[in-house]
């Protein structure tokens, strides 16, 4: 009996310790939908967090320190049916950075087509080689998306498993009616995201975010000058990729999470390395060169940055 009770106190404790990998925030709000019975979202916002939080979607384990952090928004806009609604999602991952409690955005994107049914308190299910509901297949694309781009910025490539992943499910998304899933529909669209991170042709890309995170903001606590210089390289391979292929969808989802946090970076470079920066930046995303300007109006003064640790290598 005593070994039965130590066992289970045993397999509790590995639970705590090794378990799934996310600690994701869900919210589901419906501030235009008017006149129906609103018990159905808070059901939907339980169900998803259950799906995301308790899934196991990887073969490792994963200490609760190593958790990813990431935060899923849907807005309905319409409920097209009593089992059927219209809306959008927001999507961000954070990853924490060595030796210090700030966070750092890696993905902060905004997908306008989502359609998808649900019947109150049916089961979540989802399978990467069959379609049978785009609410689970775009949720359980960008949890890889996610899992792709922070193993990525631990070790150079080494989030390729997660994207290989998300295109199993885009694959098995071509015959849904379904928008979002389709090279044709646009250019800016679940397809092209996860296209961008396998084309081998724009590697340069995913060596971007491994040397900003791995060889810059993570060196920064200890040496704030090696940290900056990661980051710069990181920018150096952007524009490689931006010269290759102007205003590729990934180079603008990467630049859209990290413009403010750059000019914070390079607010207190050097005048000479300031000026090489919002060079690149301006080249590759001229549409915040107003933004980056301020790197030049900000006078250099000594100070401290921010980053963390390394723990999927």
């Amino acid at each position: 009996m005593h070994k039965l009770l130590f066992s289970a106190v045993l397999l509790i404790s590995s639970t705590l310790l090794f378990s799934q990998e996310f600690i994701c925030q869900v919210q589901v709000s419906s501030p235009q939908v008017q006149g129906t019975d609103r018990r159905v979202f808070q059901t939907l916002q339980t169900a998803l967090y259950e799906f995301v939080n308790d899934t196991k979607w990887t073969n490792y384990d994963f200490k609760v320190q190593e958790k990813i952090e990431c935060t899923i928004g849907i807005n309905i806009s319409e409920r097209i049916s009593s089992d059927e609604f219209k809306g959008t999602l927001n999507i961000q991952l954070r990853r924490p950075i060595y030796k210090t409690s700030y966070n750092s955005v890696i993905l902060n994107y905004f997908d306008k087509n989502f359609q998808f049914k649900y019947l109150e308190y049916e089961s979540l299910e989802f399978n990467e080689n069959t379609f049978t509901s785009n609410l689970t297949s775009v949720i359980a694309y960008y949890i890889y998306i996610f899992l792709g781009m922070d193993f990525d910025s631990y070790a150079l490539n080494g989030g390729s498993q997660f994207f290989e992943k998300a295109q199993s499910v885009v694959n098995s998304a071509q015959s849904s009616p379904m928008q979002g899933w389709k090279a044709f529909e646009s250019l800016k669209n679940r397809y092209w995201m996860v296209e961008n991170l396998l084309n081998s042709s724009y590697s340069s890309l995913r060596e971007a975010n491994y040397n900003y995170h791995r060889k810059g903001l993570d060196l920064m606590s200890d040496n704030i000058e090696l940290g900056r210089s990661g980051v710069y390289e990181s920018l150096e391979l952007l524009r490689k990729v931006n010269r290759e292929k102007p205003g590729l969808f990934m180079t603008q989802v990467f630049l859209e999470a990290k413009s403010d946090e750059l000019v914070n970076i390079f607010s207190q470079a050097s005048p000479t390395d300031k000026q090489k920066a919002v060079n690149i930046l301006k080249e590759i995303d001229p549409s915040n060169s107003g933004k980056y300007q301020k790197i030049l109006q900000t006078s250099t003064m000594p100070g401290s940055s921010s980053n963390t640790g390394s723990l999927r290598k």
